[in-house]
């Protein structure tokens, strides 16, 4: 049966099963050094590839801002909370700023710094065993000579809300604390990855292909792991994929991966390889750190081998600051926005007494997968006193957003309704 190119849990398993029989090949990294690095994932659940440590109880409220070592972009505290290497969107920031993420808004993840690359001295290589030929260079221009597409979707870190585990569900884990800002929504503009595929000769014999970064090399438990990359199935190449260059209209930023990046739909946000510089197509599986070692599901409730990562899941947001103070007697307009990667958001509820009673929000934008919809609620506090927020999707597929998330040891894909602290004054 062929792979659903929006399917990546099944893509996950099955190139896990091709490893640990011998049948993918482990790409730039050596094998004994990958067992290593896996056996420590999968006993601790903390390989933690970029992240910041445990995220214990109210880490993700009480960070200082502060700079973030090799960004580029002005990242004022009203705007973003730094975490390590990574700056999390505000998202009381988001209110009032229309559909599309500004720029100077959007989230930040980087596994190490941001590199400065000159688009006139950019050069992207196309090499594998898949391919009819040798090694085909692309450069700025040649890129942006392809028939340009755009797509406005989201790109979100697979760990973003891993601070709920924590600070709701009483859960510890690895990683980044991230409450519900590593997400941004944006329009993307540049070439297919199918068309640049097809210009460099991919052939039938094409299975995985695998685009790798610019930035620095990561290391991790001792082991220097390369460059980030993270394989896709040649059917996933070949669907939706794109070699972003423009970003809301604008030149691709550096710190979001100018001049060239994926944009990889659906997929956790690992999958959107910024910077990018070579693609391997492969003749037979590819395997690396960043598909099968890290990005998985690890704890008591999972195999040892841990879990595949699916697509990213359901979650609501307010656009208020958490713990904010409100006034009593006084009408409010709460807002909000919901996403889901499975399919459109079709409602929203919310809560304001601890989600005793619900009402239904209105919707602002038309439900669409791959992107938020915003929402709104009018409120009018009636008593004085701390209270909660809360705000629960519901998707085309049906799903809910439920009242816990399963733990898992480095915190991944929380989806759970938010309570969100107020205090009425």
């Amino acid at each position: 049966m062929p792979l659903d190119p929006s399917d990546e849990s099944r893509y996950d398993r099955a190139r896990l099963r091709q490893w640990a029989r011998g049948r993918a090949r482990s790409a730039a990294v050596d094998r004994r050094d990958l067992l290593r690095l896996f056996a420590a994932g999968a006993a601790a659940g903390a390989v933690g590839l970029g992240s910041a440590g445990p995220a214990a109880a109210g880490t993700a409220a009480a960070a200082a801002p502060a700079a973030v070592p090799g960004t580029v972009k002005a990242l004022p505290p009203e705007l973003f909370t730094i975490r390590g290497t990574n700056a999390e969107t505000n998202f009381a920031a988001l209110r009032g700023t229309g559909h599309l993420t500004p720029v100077d808004r959007f989230f930040v993840r980087n596994h190490t710094s941001t590199p400065r690359i000159a688009a006139d001295s950019w050069r992207l290589t196309v090499w594998g065993g898949g391919l009819a030929g040798g090694p085909v260079e692309f450069s700025y221009d040649r890129l942006r000579a392809l028939r340009a597409v755009e797509r406005t979707v989201f790109i979100e870190c697979a760990g973003n809300g891993r601070s709920f585990y924590t600070t709701q569900q009483g859960q510890q884990v690895s990683g980044t604390a991230w409450t519900l800002g590593a997400i941004g929504v944006a329009r993307w503009r540049g070439a297919r990855l199918s068309d640049v595929l097809r210009q460099a000769g991919v052939t039938r014999a094409a299975v995985d292909v695998l685009p790798r970064g610019l930035d620095d090399e990561v290391v991790a438990n001792g082991v220097n792991l390369g460059r980030v990359r993270r394989p896709l199935p040649v059917s996933k190449a070949l669907d939706d994929v794109l070699l972003a260059y423009e970003m809301n209209g604008q030149p691709l930023p550096p710190d979001h991966g100018g001049p060239v990046r994926l944009v990889v739909p659906d997929w956790i946000g690992v999958s959107s390889i910024k910077w990018v510089g070579d693609i391997e197509v492969g003749d037979a599986p590819l395997y690396s750190p960043w598909n099968t070692d890290t990005y998985r599901l690890f704890g008591p409730s999972y195999a040892p081998e841990g879990a595949p990562m699916s697509r990213q899941t359901l979650k609501s947001a307010f656009e208020l600051e958490l713990g904010a103070s409100v006034p009593v007697h006084r009408a409010l307009l709460l807002t909000g926005r919901s996403w889901s990667a499975a399919a459109p958001v079709e409602r929203v509820e919310v809560s304001t007494d601890g989600g005793v009673r619900w009402r239904r929000a209105r919707l602002h934008d038309a439900p669409r997968r791959g992107s938020w919809v915003r929402w709104s609620v009018p409120w009018t506090p009636r008593a004085a006193g701390a209270t909660a927020l809360l705000a629960r999707a519901t998707d085309a597929t049906g799903r809910t957003q439920p009242a816990t998330t399963p733990h898992n040891t480095q915190g991944y894909l929380f989806d759970a309704v938010v309570r969100h602290p107020v205090t009425v004054v």
